[in-house]
């Protein structure tokens, strides 16, 4: 019985890894309502996707769960012009990487260091026992 809450946060820790989680949105101009939604992304989606197409001064940001691939090529062919019109493209693999689609946030890279830690002093803690 004294190990059930290390079972637990075991549990909670491999859930939140295993599932890549993205913030979803279509075409709205605001980063803040973008990040109102998020899904969970099944295989063979595994890459979180932004977009931000600009057009003269207005701006559209599309997030979406995508595959590696199909993220890749669409980095691959984002342009801007001198004027800054034009799209860009971002892609992370980590959950929730997409909080700012303009640059690629670490915070939650670190939200992910958390459970791990957590699961490895509980582990060595019932290792000592």
């Amino acid at each position: 019985m004294r190990n059930l809450p290390g079972l637990l946060v075991l549990f909670v820790c491999v859930h939140s890894v295993d599932t890549l989680k993205c913030y979803v949105c279509s075409a709205t101009n605001n980063n803040a309502q973008c990040n109102q939604n998020s899904q969970d992304c099944n295989p063979p989606l595994d890459t979180c996707m932004s977009t931000v197409d600009t057009l003269n001064g207005v701006k559209a940001i599309v997030k979406q769960c995508a595959s590696r691939a199909t993220c890749s090529g669409a980095a691959a062919s984002a342009s801007v012009d001198n004027a800054g019109n034009g799209n860009k493209v971002y892609c992370c693999s980590s959950r929730l990487c997409n909080y700012n689609a303009a640059a690629r946030i670490s915070l939650h890279r670190w939200l992910l260091v958390l459970p791990f830690s957590l699961l490895t002093f509980t582990l060595l803690g019932l290792q000592s026992n």
